[in-house]
């Protein structure tokens, strides 16, 4: 019997940990990357028993690291069905004047330059597998509906939007498919990361309201992927109930 592999971007946190629980849950075997060696092994020792795990500590802005963890895979994991882009962060929650260029650079590092070297380094694979494989890139409202302090973070995730369709424009014919997620106000060690820690700063976005869970969105992430082989669904916003959009801001003479 054939198992299906998922390999997972960022999965020490957030939706990229719930998302590999919600795999193993299906008896997917996981590849689980990402930069805290230690956060691995406690989700792989969790996991073990439910299904194959094998993890690599990875920092997706390194373009030959990323090559060497996927040539480095065993043979059993190697046939990757699906992956899911997940690894990214938010920095600067000040306006964009105010804004340390650092931050840009790190954003822009790790949402598109890390998604295009592993998308990149593992399309071989993926077109092998051919009809059923996935690409799941993790984007965000962000990309798609401008909000103040969102600068160079929307702007990245803007480009996850359009890279997403371009892949599927090139992988036509290949089997492979291709899906933009995009989650709405959601609670996780994200918004710890782009509030530099301030647990004040996430805990006043939280109040009062029903934010997504990382829950959510894993298992949107799985439902896409376990789609018949002939169904794309091409990008999937998601939002908390509570969650809507604003008017237009308007300035005004005073």
């Amino acid at each position: 019997m054939v198992t299906n592999v998922v390999f997972i971007t960022g999965a020490t946190s957030g939706f990229g940990r719930a998302t590999a629980y919600r795999f193993a849950e299906a008896g997917w075997s996981l590849v689980l990357t990402g930069r805290r060696r230690e956060r691995l092994d406690e989700i792989a020792a969790d996991l073990s028993a439910r299904t194959s795990v094998h993890t690599a500590t990875l920092d997706v802005r390194d373009a030959e690291a990323v090559r060497q963890v996927i040539d480095d895979l065993p043979a059993t994991f190697a046939k990757v069905t699906a992956l899911i882009n997940n690894a990214g962060l938010a920095l600067a929650p000040e306006p964009a004047q105010r804004a340390a260029l650092d931050d840009w650079h790190t954003m822009i590092d790790t949402n598109i330059t890390g998604l295009v070297n592993v998308t990149h380094a593992l399309l071989p694979t993926l077109t092998q597998t051919g009809a059923g494989a996935s690409i799941i890139n993790v984007g965000s409202v962000a990309g798609h509906w401008p909000y103040p302090r969102s600068h160079v973070y929307g702007a990245s995730k803007a480009f996850v939007e359009q890279f997403s369709y371009n892949l599927r424009c090139d992988l036509q014919g290949t089997g492979v498919r291709v899906a933009d997620i995009a989650p709405g106000l959601a609670e996780s060690e994200f918004t710890l990361v782009r509030n530099r820690g301030d647990q004040a700063a996430y805990d006043r976005l939280y109040e009062d309201t029903t934010p997504l869970q990382p829950a959510d969105v894993a298992e949107t992430i799985f439902w896409v992927t376990s789609l018949p082989a002939h169904v794309n669904v091409n990008r999937l916003e998601v939002m908390p109930t509570r969650q809507a959009w604003s008017p237009f801001a308007v300035e005004r003479d005073t």
